[in-house]
């Protein structure tokens, strides 16, 4: 730990007085007296860039980010030229002078000139914005949800009562997500309810300095989804490379490549997390009208809802055959079983301790443990 500085007579009076001067709220960067500072290129460099760039991240656009690779060396931003120079450019074809160069508003270096104003509105983030580091192109800062668009998962799952992969569909949220968010809302509300702070402050500056997803509440549905919803899950079986002839005169479908890998495997159509909306796509295909999509989907949609309703009929069954006794501390769940229930060999999957497993025949007495045939 450095030891606390202290006023010496080794230092120059200006400094000493700045240094010891109770309540002084401005501070030097340096003790060394202004005479005797170098003015180096470096110096000079810091505090051109001080003046230019560094403008920027002291006072920061409302509602953009505000990264270093989004401004040019004269502290513009690149977005904002490049939108001036093509309106520029349009206003000369309009005013049929396409061929003489649109240099009045964007200069050829990338720079609004001097004295000069873009008076529309800022154009939207690109990719080449959203690069925090400069040397680091590949990093790519990635859109996080709005508060209102959260607020709205959280209000349709919970309030309107939809499930999960509804709001997925209707959103563009992946159903993981979908559910991450209802979870964290819950437990912000019930903070708000007991009276416990939240970091509201780092809150709203972590989500200034990030890309967001906004909401549309004038839409049913999200315009601009937040992430791909619908990617195929990469299965365990599927990781072997398999080369299997088949003839060229027979139609081999995704059922047939899933039977490939193992029987059990269910094709890609069914895999994805939403495999309604490859149907929807299938009835498009086939050049159905928008009433007649929509009818097949309300079907499927009964279906799917009919599904749901017996099982959750069969697990409340379940649920209700067993006999809970609660002491307090833990809860016995007692359930009837029948001996008649691990079958005439006791190695019935509904037999008592079948979850368990099952001892093997090697040591009881009088089993014979060699091949009596071949087969």
């Amino acid at each position: 730990m450095p030891p606390p500085l202290r006023c010496t007579s080794s230092l120059p009076s200006t400094c000493a007085k700045q240094l010891c001067r109770a309540g002084q709220s401005t501070r030097s960067f340096s003790t060394t007296s202004q005479q005797d500072q170098r003015i180096t290129r470096n110096r000079r460099q810091l505090f051109r860039w001080l003046g230019s760039q560094g403008q920027n991240f002291l006072n920061p656009l409302n509602g953009s980010t505000n990264y270093l690779s989004a401004y040019n060396a004269q502290g513009q931003l690149k977005r904002v030229v490049r939108a001036a120079a093509e309106a520029e450019t349009k206003k000369k074809k309009q005013e049929g002078k396409a061929n003489e160069p649109a240099n009045s508003g964007a200069s050829e270096e990338g720079e609004l000139e001097e004295g000069k104003e873009f008076k529309g509105e800022i154009p939207p983030e690109t990719t080449s914005d959203l690069t925090p580091f400069p040397l680091n192109k590949s990093f790519v800062s990635q859109p996080v949800l709005s508060d209102d668009l959260r607020e709205e998962i959280w209000k349709r799952v919970m309030q309107d009562g939809k499930s999960v992969r509804v709001v997925s569909a209707e959103l563009g949220v992946e159903m993981s997500r979908v559910g991450a968010v209802v979870r964290l809302k819950e437990v912000e509300k019930e903070w708000e309810q007991t009276g416990r702070p939240l970091a509201k402050p780092y809150h709203e500056a972590v989500m200034s300095m990030l890309p967001k997803t906004p909401y549309d509440p004038t839409s049913r549905t999200n315009a601009k989804p937040h992430e791909s919803i619908n990617d195929l899950p990469v299965h365990r079986k599927t990781g072997t490379q398999i080369f299997h002839p088949t003839s060229e005169s027979r139609h081999f479908t995704r059922e047939d490549a899933a039977k490939v890998f193992d029987e059990r495997l269910l094709p890609a159509d069914l895999r994805v997390p939403h495999p309604e909306l490859a149907e929807m796509h299938k009835d498009y295909k086939a050049g159905l009208s928008q009433e007649e999509r929509e009818q097949r989907q309300m079907e499927r949609d009964e279906i799917a809802e009919l599904k749901r309703q017996r099982a959750e009929a069969k697990k409340a069954k379940k649920e209700a055959a067993v006999k809970k006794v609660d002491t307090g501390r833990v809860e016995f769940r007692f359930t009837e079983i029948s001996v008649d229930a691990a079958g005439k060999d006791g190695r019935g999957f509904k037999g008592v301790g079948w979850r368990y497993g099952h001892p093997h025949m090697d040591r009881s007495r009088g089993a014979v443990k060699i091949p009596t045939s071949v087969e």
